[in-house]
């Protein structure tokens, strides 16, 4: 039997997307021209050419429009797709990875942009732990559903977490060097140093 085709977004779903990304365009053209603090609510919402209130409705945490970007589903998908009997740390190494590729390769100043504002700006920093908190919680999920533990299990949970910390650190440490390293490779050499600890130099 044929798969079933993927079903096409609903017109409300695609002007809710277009929206999302006006936002976050012009915050991020604000940002990259003004700093931070100039990005406020009234602002970004000129540049969008939407109200106020719909900039709120669709963030109500500013620091959101540069840190969701409502992947965490298409993680968790392509987690649960991995090899059945793969290494937990490989199937994340494969998934994460991925994740940067795209986004270095669609949009790479946004992507650089956030990562100097994780290091200059704490409420940003601060979020982006809230954020990843919840992304954890979706992917312990699923490696408990692999490894056939329960859904809240220390030892998955506590994996999960180091290995998105690990991610987050390693993300820091490009920014605070100017971000000129392949940040693909600092993230690879990350998960190695989570399997085996740091190497004697």
């Amino acid at each position: 039997m044929a798969a079933d085709a993927p079903t096409r977004p609903s017109l409300r779903e695609r002007k809710k997307a277009k929206t999302r990304a006006a936002i976050r365009q012009a915050t991020y053209r604000i940002v990259a021209e003004h700093g931070w603090e100039a990005a406020t609510t009234d602002r970004i919402a000129a540049a969008a050419e939407v109200s106020p209130s719909t900039v709120a409705r669709y963030f109500p945490v500013r620091e959101d429009i540069l840190l969701t970007d409502e992947d965490d589903a298409v993680l968790e998908a392509r987690l649960r797709a991995r090899p059945a009997g793969e290494d937990p740390l490989e199937s994340l190494r494969a998934v994460l990875l991925e994740a940067v590729r795209a986004a270095l390769a669609e949009a790479p100043e946004e992507t650089r942009l956030r990562a100097r504002l994780m290091v200059e700006i704490p409420a940003v920093r601060t979020r982006l732990a809230e954020t990843t908190a919840e992304t954890g919680r979706r992917l312990t999920r699923v490696l408990a559903d692999r490894t056939g533990r329960a859904p809240d299990a220390l030892e998955v949970r506590v994996f999960t977490a180091a290995v998105l910390g690990a991610f987050r650190e390693a993300t820091v440490y490009w920014a605070e060097r100017g971000r000129t390293d392949d940040l693909v490779a600092l993230l690879d050499r990350t998960l190695d140093t989570l399997r085996g600890g740091p190497s004697l130099p």
